[in-house]
């Protein structure tokens, strides 16, 4: 397979995969993907904590998206993008190996297991703000005349290592457009995750770099509301179990305090997050032609942050 033959380098002996995890007793989640283990490898000399995932399921798609992400990581590199350690293909067997993301998932922090959640305003906009520059560069920046539409953007691909830094992870279904044409679009069989799917590209196989955008203004949304786009609880009702429509109903009714994790309602009325408000809503237009291109996103994020920043620094004088 030429991919993997240009990735060579990056391969690394089932064995030493096999000592890294322990034999796979490390176990600290499944995806659609497979199981994925913690470990240690000896890099440059240095043993280095990194995520192991292994292929569950050998069928033509689990391959594909095997390769798919060998062939995304190893060309494409960014601070916030998740980073390729390598890969093992041996004894019937095929495993990604990945850096270690310490403090997990976006997700994770956003589960209905959880009272509430435990992050921040500031941290929340810092954690969009990184999650933005990594699908900007996927974008606009990754090659001359190339970009790299994700197709999966959703909270539990968003990783978080032990300095807060937000990486985008999990490439198994992302595509290559070009971009010196005046439309890029794909057409392909839609795919990604329920409750994160553009409904133009789920209603017609085109698929755009909206997508994404419209991808990441759910995530924002999860962000604000502190909970996941669909929640499946017998003791929630049909409405509020998706959050995408319920939001952008109360958005417009002027409402939205109704729904947002309550823990953020001190801010409703600030600066920072007026701006984090009308770009995520923007990036949720039903017409792609109205949502806002990523780098919009992201220097409007970056606005945000600032704004939030310029905040705190009020309160703490009020505070003295």
């Amino acid at each position: 397979m030429a991919i993997i033959k240009e990735s060579d380098h990056l391969r690394i002996p089932f064995q030493d995969i096999e000592k890294a995890t322990g034999n796979f007793s490390t176990l600290i989640g499944r995806g659609g993907f497979g199981s994925v283990y913690r470990g240690q490898v000896s890099l440059s000399g240095e043993l280095t904590p990194v995520a192991v995932k292994k292929l569950d399921n050998l069928s033509r798609q689990g391959l594909k998206e095997f390769l798919t992400e060998i062939r995304m990581l190893s060309r494409y590199k960014h601070q916030n993008l998740v980073s390729l350690v390598g890969f093992s293909e041996e004894q019937n067997e095929k495993y990604l190996i990945y850096e270690y993301a310490e403090r997990g998932s976006l997700d994770s922090y956003l589960k209905p297991t959880k009272p509430w959640c435990p992050l921040t305003w500031k941290q929340r906009i810092n954690i969009c703000v990184d999650a933005a520059r990594g699908l900007d560069h996927l974008h606009n920046h990754v090659a001359e005349h190339e970009r790299v539409i994700h197709r999966d953007i959703k909270s539990a691909n968003i990783l978080i290592d032990h300095n807060w830094k937000a990486m985008i992870a999990d490439f198994g279904l992302s595509k290559i457009g070009r971009t010196n044409e005046d439309d890029t679009y794909l057409i392909t069989n839609a795919c990604g995750t329920p409750g994160y799917w553009d409904p133009a590209y789920f209603n017609t196989g085109i698929l755009t770099k909206e997508s994404d955008i419209y991808s990441f203004g759910v995530v924002l949304i999860e962000v604000l509301c502190g909970r996941l786009c669909i929640i499946n609880a017998n003791n929630v009702n049909k409405e509020e179990r998706f959050l995408t429509p319920l939001a952008l109903r109360y958005y417009k009714e002027e409402k939205l305090d109704l729904i947002m994790d309550r823990y953020l309602k001190y801010h409703m009325k600030s600066d920072s997050m007026k701006v984090f408000l009308e770009i995520a809503f923007q990036c949720l237009q039903d017409v792609r032609e109205q949502r806002p291109s990523m780098d919009l996103v992201l220097q409007e994020l970056e606005k945000a942050l600032k704004l939030r920043e310029t905040e705190e620094l009020a309160e703490m004088q009020v505070s003295y």
